[in-house]
């Protein structure tokens, strides 16, 4: 018989208690119903039974220490981390998956803000003072950097492990292609240094090295029957801005004044007989004066406004592989946006032949265009050596300009082959300077040469395409912001390519870097993916057969 609760004493009733005849709850299998003689505290379970699991009674040997022990410690046999029992103290470890934590007990929320700090700020101080001040994430500059690597080097074997899987055929099915798209290539320079482990810290070999960017652009706009944009645009006309992107592009020192653009009329025929009287074929027709006229680059037609083509997404590309790694790569990022599918599709690059290489290799039948600026900066710094500077230099530079321009190409060799053979040939044994009006006419009739088949602007403004590599020139300041700087070297080639793969993530219209943060694993001891050396790894899990 059961008595009343604990406490309660009511009148006429003895309190005294019986034991239960039955059990609460049944017990498991094979669990015995045996008594014991000791305490039921001291007991952990009744009795032994199947389960595989030791209790620390039973398992851990009770040893009698009359005094502490003078011997060193036993280094353990153990080499592999992944068979390694953690400490008991802190969660316990197949719970982080779960909770979403890493090896450092980051959450993803937290770990996405500290590695956009560190790749959007201009060094690891400023992102970690910005992390404790806004963020409330105290965290010292060189585990930032730390994170960042990480980071940034999975990304890079992610995107080695999809570009492997592209060279080889492993192809998902592409998504939908957009209506017209572009890829365009540029390079920048990165200060690297050599890590020295024998050295300790320091800069060790420290050089200038070449990155390569690129940015891959969804475009919107439509086509034209007519060259919507006939005559050059403002700026070109502009003494100041054309001067500045000729010293940035070429690393030239100021050049000779010219007057203002505001103070420059359009070329006319008398200006055009005064350049021809310097050496050039006097028989200039009257209808090519008019045509020089006629770019007065005062007023806009209806169809301006409809080009260029804008940008509806960005994807950002930036490694330091050479040309021939950097072309598999680009390539993979335009098959998986469906580049290869869209009807009105362009490479754009500066001129340079490896740019072409890669355009020939891996991008066919893309429409090859060299950007219209960098030739632009050529026929400048000739025109104003040929002509003097001054009005006469200007006006020579307008008329080529103009032509290029409207896809006559043709008429701008043929003049500055004849100012070649009123200068002369160049001697054998005769070395010219960089800045002699010689070189800089045979450099730049070399490289109008080349891209002569790839300046039919026309063409390409009426199929509303893009004529210039702006938008990856804009990219590469952007990189430099983070990677260059007074003072400031990356680990070649490591340290170099993570902080490139989180500065391209987090310029790129695609989430690239959230999504790869929200599919990483939370465990530092994942599973590798990729096979080595064609054995899966020592400690992957078997595979179930049925």
């Amino acid at each position: 018989m059961c008595g009343t609760p604990s406490g309660t004493k009511a009148p006429g009733w003895a309190s005294h208690w019986t034991r239960w005849s039955k059990p609460l709850l049944p017990l498991p299998k094979g669990w015995s119903k045996a008594r014991s003689s000791k305490p039921l505290a001291n007991k952990p379970r009744l009795s032994k039974g199947p389960s595989p699991v030791l209790t620390a009674v039973a398992s851990v040997p009770k040893t009698k220490r009359t005094a502490p022990s003078r011997l060193p410690p036993v280094p353990s046999s153990t080499m592999n981390r992944s068979v390694t029992a953690w400490p008991a103290a802190g969660i316990f470890f197949p719970l982080r998956p779960l909770l979403g934590l890493d090896s450092h007990a980051y959450s993803k929320a937290a770990l996405a803000k500290i590695i956009a700090a560190g790749g959007e700020l201009k060094s690891f101080q400023a992102a970690a003072r910005m992390l404790d001040r806004l963020a409330d994430i105290p965290v010292s500059a060189r585990h930032v950097n730390r994170l960042v690597d990480l980071v940034g080097l999975e990304m890079r074997h992610d995107r080695d492990v999809r570009v492997e899987d592209h060279v080889h055929h492993r192809r998902a099915a592409p998504p939908a292609a957009p209506e017209a798209c572009a890829v365009l290539i540029d390079g920048g320079r990165v200060m690297t240094r050599t890590p020295r482990q024998d050295k300790g810290t320091g800069v060790f070999d420290h050089a200038w090295r070449e990155d390569k960017v690129a940015c891959l652009h969804v475009l919107e706009g439509p086509t034209f029957e007519f060259d919507p944009h006939p005559q050059p645009p403002r700026c070109f006309p502009d003494r100041s801005h054309v001067d500045r992107i000729t010293r940035e592009i070429h690393g030239l020192p100021a050049l000779p004044e010219t007057p203002a653009a505001a103070e420059v009329a359009p070329p006319d025929a008398t200006n055009t007989e005064k350049i021809s009287g310097c050496g050039v074929d006097t028989a200039m027709s009257q209808e090519k004066a008019a045509t020089t006229q006629a770019a007065s680059w005062s007023g806009r037609s209806e169809k301006e406004d409809e080009w260029p083509p804008s940008r509806k997404e960005r994807t950002c590309v930036a490694t330091m592989l050479p040309s021939a790694g950097f072309a598999k790569v680009v390539a993979q990022e335009a098959y998986a946006r469906g580049f290869y599918q869209a009807k009105r599709k362009a490479f754009l690059g500066d001129g340079l032949a490896y740019n072409w290489t890669i355009k020939e290799g891996w991008f066919e039948d893309f429409t090859a265009i060299t950007d219209f600026i960098h030739p632009l900066t050529y026929l400048y710094e000739l025109a104003l050596l040929l002509a003097g500077g001054g009005e006469e230099g200007w006006v020579l530079y307008a008329r080529w300009l103009t032509w290029s321009w409207q896809g006559k190409v043709a008429d701008v060799l043929g003049e500055m082959r004849q100012w070649r053979d009123k200068l002369g040939p160049v001697g054998c044994e005769e070395k010219l300077a960089e800045s002699d009006v010689r070189e800089v006419l045979r450099r730049t009739l070399g490289y109008i040469e080349n891209n002569e088949s790839r300046m039919d602007y026309p063409t390409y403004r009426r199929q509303g395409l893009p004529v210039t590599t702006a938008h990856v020139e804009s990219l590469i300041k952007e990189i430099n912001y983070r990677v260059k700087g007074t003072e400031k070297f990356w680990n070649n080639p490591k340290g170099a390519e993570a902080i490139l793969q989180v500065r391209a993530a987090l310029l790129s219209d695609d989430l690239r870097l959230d999504r790869h943060l929200q599919q990483r694993k939370g465990s530092p001891y994942r599973y590798s993916r990729v096979p080595r050396n064609g054995k899966p790894p020592r400690n992957a899990p078997a595979k179930k057969t049925k």
